[in-house]
C-alpha cells in the first residue's frame, strides 16, 4: 500500500488514533519500543502520526523529505513488530528513533548543534527550536478554486497528505488528532465544492468562502488554547496550571470527591507537561487515558457528559470542555466556614500547606460555578496569604473573619468591573466600544503596532458580543476566561518583543491577577511620543469609501497615532479633534476634485489640531 493511499485510509477509519494503546500503558517496561507501538497503533495510523510528527520536527523540510523519513521509520517498526525485537535500534526508545531518522538526513544544517548533543539534552534542543509564530513559515496562498478542484479529482489523496503536512509544520505543538481531524473537514469540503464545479450556476468562490473558515476553526482554537496553557505551564510552573484545573474541574463536576478531583488534576497536569514538551505520542495516550477514565466513570462525576463520551474519540474531548457544569449536591451547605473557622486550621496548613489549600480551592470552586476560574485562584491565593498572617497572630479566628470582609470586597469589585464593561458595550456598540479600548490600550502599550492593537481590541470587542448577552450567573466565567486568553497572547508577544515593564511585571508576577493588573496599568509615562513629522497623518480620496468596515479602520489608525503623538489627550480635546476630522471629510468628499481639496484641508487640519492639543 503506498503513501498517498495509506494517508487516505487514516481519513476513512475514523482516525481512532490511540484506541488500542493498553490500560497498563505506563506500567509496561517497553512502553517506548517502537515494534510495540506500532502493533498498538496499526501501520496506517503510524505512519500518518510519524508524518505529522516529522513535519512538525523539521518545520523548514519538503513534503517528500517528510514522506520519506515518515517510510523509513515505518519501515523499521515493521521489522520490529514482525521478528526483530533482538535488534539494537528495535530497543532504542522511539523518540531517539525520531531524532535519529533527522539525523541521518542531509541537507538539513539548522539542526547540526542539535544532532551533535546526547539525549535527553538533543530532545530539548529539537524542542526548542519549534516555532508557531506566524510568519516563520509563510501563510497558505489561496489558490485558484478552479485549479484546486482540478488537483483534487486528478491527486486527491496526495493533496489532502499534502495538506496534512502543510499544517502540520505551521503547527508544530498542535495535538496530532486535532490535525488529522483539520484533515477529514479539508477532504470533504473539497468534495462538497469541487463536485459542482462544472456546473456554472454553482459558485465556487462562494463555497470555498463559506466552508473554509469551518476546516481552519479546529486549528486556530486548539492551537491558541494549547498555546496559552504551555505558556502558563512554562512562565507560572506546574503548581498553577494545576491549581487552573483544580478549580475548572470542581466547577465542572461538583458532585466528584475531592480524591477523583484530584486524580483527574494531576492526570491532565502530567498530559500538559508531556503535549508542551512535544512528545506527541505521549501526549496522544495520556489524552486519550483520560477520556477513557471521565467517560467509564461518569456516575460519579457528572450527568452532562453522557452524550459527549458516545461520539467519536476525535470529538469527545472538545464536548466534554464545553459540556455544561453539573448540578450543585442537594445537600451542599451554601458556605466553607471549617476553613476559616476550624480551631485547628493553623495547624493543618502547617503540616499539608498545599493539599488544605487545594481542599479549600475544590470546596470553594465546586459551589461557585457563576465565578471565573483564575477569580477562584485569586481567592485561594487571598486565603493562602491570610493564613500566612493569621496563623502568626494569637487569634487566627478573629484575623480570619476580616479576611472575609476582603473578599466580599474583590468580588464585588471584579463584578461591578464586568458589568460596567458590558454597559458601555450595550450603550456604544462593537465599533464605538472597541475605541474606547483602543485608546486605553494604546496608553498602556504604546509600543504595539497599530495592527497589533486592532486586533487584540478587536478580540476584546467580540468577547463583549459573546458574553454581555449571557445571565449574571455565566458573565464572569465566560467573560474572564476568554479575555485570559488575549492577555495570554500579548504577554506571549511581550516574551518575544518586550513592550514596556508595566506590561512585564503584569506578564511575569501572577497568573490569578494578570487581569487586574493590565486593568490598573495608566499611561506609559517612559514612552518617548511620537514626532509629527509629515507622514504621521496623511489624508487621501480614499477616507470617501463607502465600504464602512475599511473606513472605520483607517479612522482607528488614525486614533492609535494621535494617541501615540499625544499620550495624555483628554476626552475633550480628543472630541474636539475628531469633529474637525468629520467636518473636513464632509467637505472633502463633496468636493468635484476630492484629492485636491484634502492636499489642501488636511495640513489646515493638523495645525487646529495642534492647537486645540496644546490648550
Amino acid at each position: 500500500m503506498n503513501w498517498r493511499t495509506i494517508i487516505y485510509v487514516v481519513l476513512l477509519v475514523s482516525l481512532t488514533v490511540v484506541k488500542a494503546l493498553p490500560r497498563s500503558y505506563r506500567d509496561i517496561e517497553e512502553k517506548n519500543s517502537i515494534g510495540q507501538r506500532f502493533s498498538q497503533l496499526q501501520e496506517n495510523n503510524f505512519k500518518a502520526i510519524a508524518m505529522i510528527m516529522f513535519a512538525q520536527y523539521v518545520q523548514g523540510g519538503t513534503f517528500g523529505k517528510a514522506v520519506k523519513m515518515a517510510e523509513d521509520v515505518t519501515d523499521l517498526a515493521k521489522r520490529c513488530a514482525a521478528a526483530a525485537r533482538d535488534n539494537p535500534d528495535c530497543l532504542k526508545p522511539l523518540d531517539r528513533i525520531f531524532l535519529d531518522t533527522i539525523c541521518q538526513e542531509e541537507n538539513l544544517p539548522r539542526f547540526t548543534d542539535c544532532c551533535a548533543k546526547k539525549d535527553p539534552e538533543r530532545n530539548d534542543c529539537f524542542l526548542s527550536l519549534k516555532n508557531s509564530s506566524r510568519g516563520f513559515i509563510s501563510p497558505f496562498e489561496r489558490p485558484n478554486v478552479e485549479a484546486a478542484c482540478k488537483n483534487h479529482s486528478q491527486h486527491r489523496h496526495s493533496l489532502t497528505g499534502y495538506f496534512i503536512y502543510e499544517v502540520s509544520r505551521r503547527h508544530p505543538f498542535l495535538y496530532a488528532p486535532t490535525i488529522l481531524s483539520v484533515a477529514i473537514r479539508y477532504d470533504e469540503m473539497m468534495k462538497n465544492c469541487c463536485r459542482s464545479a462544472e456546473d456554472h450556476t454553482h459558485n465556487l468562490e462562494e463555497c470555498f468562502r463559506r466552508q473554509a473558515p469551518k476546516v481552519v476553526k479546529p486549528v486556530k482554537e486548539d492551537g491558541l488554547r494549547q498555546e496559552h496553557t504551555c505558556g502558563i505551564l512554562k512562565k507560572f510552573g506546574e503548581r498553577t496550571l494545576k491549581a487552573l484545573k483544580l478549580a475548572q474541574i470542581s466547577q465542572k463536576f461538583p458532585k466528584a470527591d475531592f480524591i477523583t478531583v484530584n486524580k483527574l488534576v494531576m492526570d491532565i497536569g502530567n498530559m500538559h507537561k508531556d503535549c508542551c514538551r512535544g512528545d506527541m505520542l505521549d501526549c496522544m495516550h495520556d489524552r486519550e487515558e483520560i477520556l477513557h477514565y471521565v467517560c467509564t466513570n461518569q456516575d460519579i462525576l457528572s450527568s452532562k457528559i453522557k452524550k459527549c463520551c458516545e461520539k467519536p474519540l476525535l470529538q469527545r474531548s472538545e464536548c466534554i470542555v464545553n459540556a455544561e457544569n453539573d448540578d450543585k449536591p442537594a445537600d451542599l451547605s451554601p458556605h466553607v466556614r471549617e476553613f476559616i473557622e476550624d480551631k485547628g486550621i493553623c495547624e493543618r496548613f502547617a503540616q499539608e500547606k498545599d493539599t488544605h489549600l487545594a481542599r479549600f480551592l475544590y470546596e470553594y470552586s465546586r459551589r461557585h460555578p457563576e465565578f471565573s476560574a483564575q477569580m477562584l485562584l485569586r481567592i485561594g491565593k487571598g486565603y493562602e496569604d491570610l493564613l500566612k498572617e493569621c496563623c502568626k497572630t494569637g487569634a487566627p479566628g478573629d484575623c480570619c473573619s476580616r479576611g472575609e470582609e476582603e473578599l466580599k470586597k474583590h468580588i464585588s469589585e471584579t463584578e461591578s468591573v464586568m458589568k460596567t464593561s458590558c454597559d458601555i458595550y450595550k450603550e456604544k456598540g462593537d465599533y464605538y466600544f472597541q475605541n474606547e479600548l483602543l485608546m486605553s490600550f494604546t496608553k498602556k502599550m504604546p509600543q504595539l503596532t497599530s495592527a497589533e492593537l486592532i486586533k487584540f481590541t478587536k478580540q476584546m470587542t467580540t468577547i463583549g458580543s459573546k458574553c454581555c448577552q449571557l445571565s449574571q450567573d455565566k458573565l464572569l466565567p465566560c467573560a474572564e476566561e476568554n479575555l485570559d486568553l488575549v492577555l495570554g497572547e500579548i504577554c506571549r508577544r511581550h516574551l518575544t518583543d518586550p513592550i514596556n515593564p508595566g506590561v512585564c511585571h503584569c506578564c511575569s508576577s501572577s497568573y490569578a491577577l494578570r487581569r487586574p493588573c493590565m486593568g490598573k496599568l495608566e499611561i506609559d509615562e517612559n514612552y518617548v511620543p511620537l514626532s509629527l513629522t509629515p507622514g504621521l497623518f496623511t489624508f487621501h480620496e480614499d477616507l470617501c469609501t463607502t465600504e464602512e468596515e475599511e473606513l472605520q479602520h483607517k479612522k482607528q489608525e488614525m486614533l492609535i497615532n494621535l494617541i501615540k503623538y499625544k499620550p495624555q489627550i483628554t476626552q475633550e480635546q480628543l472630541t474636539s479633534v475628531t469633529a474637525a476630522f468629520t467636518a473636513m471629510r464632509e467637505q472633502c468628499c463633496k468636493d468635484e476634485n476630492r484629492e485636491a481639496c484634502f492636499v489642501k484641508e488636511g495640513p489646515e487640519l493638523i495645525k487646529r489640531s495642534e492647537k486645540m492639543l496644546s490648550a
